[in-house]
């Protein structure tokens, strides 16, 4: 496979975006009612969206220095005037952990969800699109884009399948984020109107020469344009369209969309350590406690919401916030070692939650009545949940001071969820043995020893250090009571039925964790390599300039180069 990635690199990093583009726009020729047809094509294409992916990814893997870096110019102009897609450790990374979620969805949605409304298939292959292509883009205008593609069809999936509810939800997330789109524009043009530029490695080479008379306009920009990426990345108080949205949506969606705010994340990382490294001048290190405290608040917003909730699809929408927030917590300490260690929770905090998203639903179904499509109404947040409400069957198994009674058998279909439940409680509380511990435990072993120096830097990671645990300790608690009240409290149902098409996603998901621990150690070591990538820029930067345009008759004169010598 090595061989044959480098024989097609750089024209192999537009297929993440051409694949599903081309996909989407054979699929709105058919008829509406060929669902065996679209499943086909938008499976195919999402796996192929895989294994372009594993490639981009090992290909990056091999390499070191400057051909770490995957250069690609698809108008064929120079840097920077031209679009520019650039790939390495970060974004491939990226690339994987998204194309394995959509996959994993799209064969959840098999199951039943594509059926339930219009251009579902095309929607998922339009997201995929714009989430690779924000992962890849090269400069500030191509991600707007790219971030409007990918919001796009996000409004779509959130409405999949009709309900009030998720309408209600659907127009506050779509007001939500049509004002961020509109900060971007701001932020960007602010950008552009100061620097002269948007590309993001000119942008770099750029900002330490800024005059400081417009230094100031410059941070006011950034800022604006930082907003924008905070209420994606769900940043406290700016998340509180979140849990609604992601609740309400369907389960396949909803797994989608824990990829968003990941989005975000990836987004300010980029550009944090791109425009604000320590060579910067006034500049360097901008807006980093903003993202310190705000997402550590961020953090225990999330985790005090996973106290406060009981429905599955709840619980998983405040897990998404936990995620991010200790990732932009991360981001603003500005430690390499730190950040590798993020690095390496961020994809199995994602496929953790993606998981959780898809195996709610089916908790959810199970206690509703299988020829309805409503969830009861005892199923909304009613606190305190008391297991004595319940009506304690007589075959129920007793304690030792009582009767001893036999146990009656456990649906296979019940044991499946149960299993799947308590490694997705493992994996988002951080206990061990899984990823999810090894994450948390590797950036509060980077945490430690606590700095001197700076009182202000030790009071911030004493914060994170607890909040990391106490946030477990609150998921763990919060999971265990919902596990209880769906698998452990006595209830008049029996076994439900569990398609194969609904349960092979979970299992998926909860198998790349598990293989994320067993191969701990090499993903550690890719995660140092990137977090040391990141905080290095100058490797970017002269990848980006160093990449020129192919000589064509059409461009001959403008390069300097003779017509005899120009590729046809």
């Amino acid at each position: 496979m090595q061989s044959i990635t480098a024989a097609l690199m750089p024209h192999l990093m537009i297929a993440p975006i051409l694949v599903p583009l081309i996909t989407a726009c054979l699929m709105l020729f058919l008829r509406e009612g060929k669902h065996r047809t679209k499943a086909t094509l938008s499976l195919s294409a999402a796996v192929l969206n895989l294994v372009i992916a594993v490639a981009l990814l090992l290909w990056v893997k091999q390499s070191d220095g400057p051909s770490a870096f995957g250069v690609y110019l698809p108008s064929n102009w120079d840097v920077p005037y031209g679009i520019v897609l650039v790939l390495d450790r970060f974004s491939a990374l990226m690339l994987l952990v998204a194309a394995i979620v959509t996959l994993m969805a799209l064969l959840f949605a098999l199951a039943r969800w594509h059926k339930a409304g219009a251009h579902f298939h095309p929607l998922i292959q339009i997201q995929i699109m714009g989430l690779n292509g924000a992962f890849l883009t090269g400069d500030l205008f191509n991600l707007f884009v790219f971030f409007e593609v990918m919001l796009a069809a996000s409004y779509g999936l959130l409405l999949h399948g009709s309900g009030p509810s998720r309408v209600k939800s659907g127009l506050q997330y779509i007001a939500i984020n049509l004002a961020a789109s509109s900060l971007f524009l701001v932020g960007a043009s602010m950008i552009y109107g100061v620097t002269g530029t948007l590309n993001m490695a000119d942008l770099a080479a750029r900002i330490p020469q800024v005059a400081a008379a417009d230094r100031a306009l410059l941070h006011t920009a950034c800022a604006i344009l930082a907003v924008a990426f905070l209420a994606k990345a769900a940043m406290w108080p700016l998340n509180f369209w979140l849990v609604p949205a992601y609740s309400s949506a369907s389960a396949p969606s909803a797994a989608v969309f824990a990829l968003l705010t990941k989005v975000g994340v990836y987004v300010l990382l980029r550009l944090s350590t791109l425009l604000f490294p320590p060579e910067a001048g006034s500049s360097a290190g901008f807006g980093s406690q903003w993202l310190l405290w705000g997402g550590m608040a961020t953090l225990a917003f999330g985790a005090i919401g996973l106290l406060a909730s009981q429905r599955p699809a709840r619980l998983a929408g405040y897990a998404v916030i936990v995620s991010s927030g200790t990732l932009l917590a991360v981001v603003g300490f500005a430690r390499p070692e730190l950040t590798a260690a993020a690095l390496y929770y961020l994809p199995s905090s994602t496929l953790a939650v993606a998981a959780f998203f898809l195996l709610g639903e089916i908790m959810e179904r199970s206690r509703t009545d299988p020829h309805s499509q409503r969830a009861p109404e005892d199923e909304e947040d009613h606190l305190p949940f008391a297991l004595a409400d319940l009506e304690i069957a007589r075959t129920a198994n007793l304690d030792e001071d009582e009767e001893v009674l036999i146990g009656r058998a456990i649906p296979a279909s019940t044991a499946l969820l149960g299993l799947a439940f308590i490694c997705c409680t493992v994996l988002v509380a951080g206990l061990p043995p899984l990823s999810g511990f090894i994450g948390k435990f590797a950036m509060l072993s980077a945490l430690l020893p606590l700095p001197v120096e700076s009182p202000r830097v030790g009071l911030a990671s004493w914060a994170l250090l607890v909040l990391v645990i106490v946030s477990g300790l609150f998921a763990l608690v919060a999971l265990s009571r919902t596990g209880i009240r769906f698998f452990w409290a006595p209830m008049e149902r029996g076994g439900h039925l569990l398609r194969v098409a609904e349960f092979v996603p979970i299992a998926v998901l909860i198998a790349a964790c598990v293989l994320f621990t067993v191969r701990g150690e090499a993903l550690m070591r890719y995660a140092q390599a990137t977090a040391t990538s990141l905080y290095q820029p100058r490797g970017y930067i002269d990848a980006v300039f160093s990449t020129k345009p192919l000589p064509t008759p059409t461009n001959a004169e403008r390069l300097g180069v003779p017509v005899s010598e120009t590729r046809p």
